[in-house]
């Protein structure tokens, strides 16, 4: 694959008077480390930046040890004007929630990002459906605009790399040149990895123990593919934080019997209001598996090949019939 033109966004970021950055809802490490890893490159060139997302209302408490996050603002404080506006990690204007009406009142829109789902919301669109993350996109950026990547942007990459790669179980050529140049900054890359995904409070055993007690497998749905789900319900999350429910999916993608795997997930505020992650993988003699990037789409949402997700109303035994009509 061709390699994607950086240029662009070098050119709007080295002319940018001020800047905004939106991470995308319920934000995971590659959007909040890409978007803390260019903050900080702007704000050592002198540039006025923020960054932001819509909800939950605090950052994950895995991500508060991120060099940076003093760069961080309430979504109520983000800029109603701003000369550049840039998305990191946001496949589609909705992932940003009720901050996507900063795009209107931007000078200009950036959007940057890896998932081939992505819908070209900005008036520049830097998308590299090759990069296995967001912040290998930021890191290539960087690397053009001749930038330099100390110790504390080595650490934001390295958190959207490592947890976007699975701890480097889905990897793309170029994935562990990457790494080695960020642990070459000093890093300590176990620490980061630790923190990120393989540290829980005790109440997320409990909770496991329910949701888990929920899956289900339906072993003809997605023309015999096989499709495991579980339900997390409202009163499941409280004592957890939303780290804890996101690190389901990838315990229910295990299943042998399914090659699709889902995970519904309850609103904590809003009633009948979920959000759903899809993940897939290939056959056991290699030929691929299931696009749920296609189905996400399909429903509202957006991903890639093998991890997508959407957001969605109704009840759960509708959103399941409607998963399954998608998946065929």
């Amino acid at each position: 694959m061709t390699p994607v033109d950086v240029t662009p966004a070098v050119e709007i970021l080295e002319a940018a008077k001020s800047v905004t950055i939106l991470c995308h809802i319920q934000p995971d490490a590659d959007t909040v480390g890409s978007g803390l890893a260019l903050a900080q490159v702007l704000r050592r060139r002198g540039v006025p930046v923020v960054v932001s997302f819509a909800e939950p209302a605090e950052l994950p408490v895995s991500m508060r040890s991120l060099p940076g996050t003093e760069l961080l603002v309430r979504a109520d404080q983000v800029p109603r004007e701003v000369d550049v506006l840039v998305s990191v990690d946001c496949g589609s204007a909705g992932r940003l929630g009720s901050l996507r009406d900063r795009l209107d009142s931007a000078a200009t829109t950036l959007v940057i990002d890896h998932h081939r789902s992505n819908t070209r919301f900005g008036r520049v669109n830097v998308v590299d459906e090759a990069a296995e993350s967001t912040a290998g996109v930021i890191a290539h950026i960087l690397e053009a605009w001749g930038e330099p990547i100390d110790r504390d942007i080595a650490h934001c990459l390295y958190a959207g790399l490592v947890t976007d790669t699975g701890s480097f179980k889905w990897v793309r050529p170029g994935s562990h040149t990457l790494a080695e140049r960020l642990l070459a900054t000093g890093i300590d890359g176990a620490a980061i990895t630790r923190t990120l995904m393989d540290t829980h409070p005790f109440a997320w055993l409990p909770m496991l123990s329910r949701v888990l007690a929920s899956a289900q497998l339906i072993p003809d749905a997605a023309a015999g593919a096989g499709l495991v789900y579980a339900v997390v319900r409202r009163e499941d999350t409280e004592a957890v934080r939303s780290e804890e429910v996101e690190s389901i999916i990838d315990l229910i993608r295990t299943t042998a019997e399914a090659q699709v795997a889902a995970v519904f997930k309850e609103s904590r505020t809003d009633p009948d209001h979920w959000t759903v992650s899809l993940r897939s993988h290939d056959a056991a003699d290699g030929s691929p598996g299931l696009d749920v990037a296609r189905v996400a789409t399909a429903l509202g949402g957006g991903g890639h090949r093998y991890a997508a997700g959407y957001s969605t109303i109704g009840q759960a035994p509708d959103l399941l019939a409607n998963l399954i009509r998608e998946l065929g």
